[in-house]
């Protein structure tokens, strides 16, 4: 982690127990880690236009929840990284375990009737999301990671022996969301060395080694595919026509035909 700062701003001095590798209020007074707070947009509002879109397709509220739960982790990490405040905090790591058990969910019932609800998963995952708050429990980089690991293998097995056409999209969201938990590392492990590089740098150039500002880039481009992917896995069950097109040619989002396959 991060040694401590050398300058003060707005929010005062931090109370979070984490600090990231990014030289705190050198970009902006009021903003504590510039960087790693932009770089949340991407986890912002693409997720909001896609439950509007959802919303549109008259697609189940649980993949509304999805993409506004991704959102919700956006904001809250927008807030902890420009204050470095400890409540902040909390508000950027629970919502990380909410939004993933609401994923969990629609994963691992997606191959059921469509508008169902089965109440024990929701408890289950209701009981392991309130357990995060207890000091009787592992940490909570221990809990994101076991909800992590329960859809990657989900999500394996069904591009394995169900839809094998849906491989492509699977192994790019695990791959974008492998690549951005590497430069999280590399920004945890290295942040000495990319300190001391950055002084020698313009400052255009050191902006590219802020490695846990490209971890958010990445971790919210890989959940948003996971998102299209669930979708695209519950849609065809239900044998609608989903479609995955690019908004400008650039970002992707999924279209289910009005209507369905006989």
């Amino acid at each position: 982690m991060a040694p401590t700062i050398d300058r003060q701003g707005y929010w005062g001095r931090p109370t979070s127990t984490l600090e990231w590798c990014e030289e705190n209020y050198v970009v902006s007074f009021y903003i504590a880690e510039f960087w790693n707070t932009v770089s949340n947009l991407i986890m912002i509002l693409p997720p909001l236009y896609g439950a509007v879109h959802t919303y549109r397709n008259g697609l189940e509220f649980r993949y509304i929840c999805s993409f506004l739960g991704l959102s919700a982790v956006g904001v809250g990490s927008w807030c902890f990284h420009m204050t470095l405040l400890y409540e902040m905090q909390l508000l950027d790591e629970l919502p990380m375990i909410y939004s993933t058990c609401v994923f969990v969910y629609c994963l691992y019932e997606c191959f059921k009737q469509e508008n169902s609800i089965s109440l024990f998963p929701i408890v289950l995952l209701l009981i392991f999301s309130v357990s995060v708050t207890s000091k009787y429990v592992s940490p909570f980089q221990v809990m994101y990671g076991v909800l992590v690991a329960c859809l990657v293998m989900r999500s394996i097995f069904i591009v394995t022996w169900v839809y094998p056409w849906l491989r492509a999209l699977c192994y790019t969201s695990l791959g974008v969301f492998l690549l951005g938990f590497l430069l999280w590392n590399i920004d945890n492990i290295f942040c000495d060395s990319l300190r001391a590089s950055r002084q020698m740098m313009p400052p255009g150039v050191g902006v590219v080694t802020q490695f846990h500002a490209w971890w958010h880039i990445f971790t919210g481009l890989g959940s948003y595919l996971h998102i299209l992917l669930s979708l695209q896995i519950r849609s065809t069950y239900l044998k609608y026509r989903p479609k995955v097109k690019f908004l400008c040619g650039v970002w992707p989002t999924l279209h289910i035909e009005p209507q369905r396959m006989s």
